[in-house]
């Protein structure tokens, strides 16, 4: 396993043991929960890839226009409401 022979895996156990104690469990589901928080986040990174690539290379819908009136130069003026503007005062 990871190219390390029985006897180095002990070796680790024991050093581990001695580092932590008692404390062991914890410090273990410590770095069990940061790993899989790790493995969470890259996922996500890996699937906002994927969605960006996938939107990059779908084909574009073809949309028709319809013809609005105007001068047939451009785009059609859009209508607003008119300008308000108050009325002169009387002095």
């Amino acid at each position: 396993m990871f190219g390390l022979s029985f006897f180095e895996l002990m070796v680790i156990g024991v050093v581990a043991v001695l580092l932590f104690g008692a404390k062991l469990p914890e410090v273990a589901r410590t770095l069990g929960g940061s790993y899989r928080d790790l493995k969470r986040g890259m996922n996500d990174i890996q699937n906002q890839f994927r969605l960006a690539e996938l939107e990059v290379t779908r084909p574009k819908p073809v949309v028709q226009e319809e013809e609005e009136e105007g001068d047939g130069f451009g785009p059609a003026a859009v209508s607003s409401a008119p300008k308000f503007s108050p009325p002169p005062a009387d002095d």
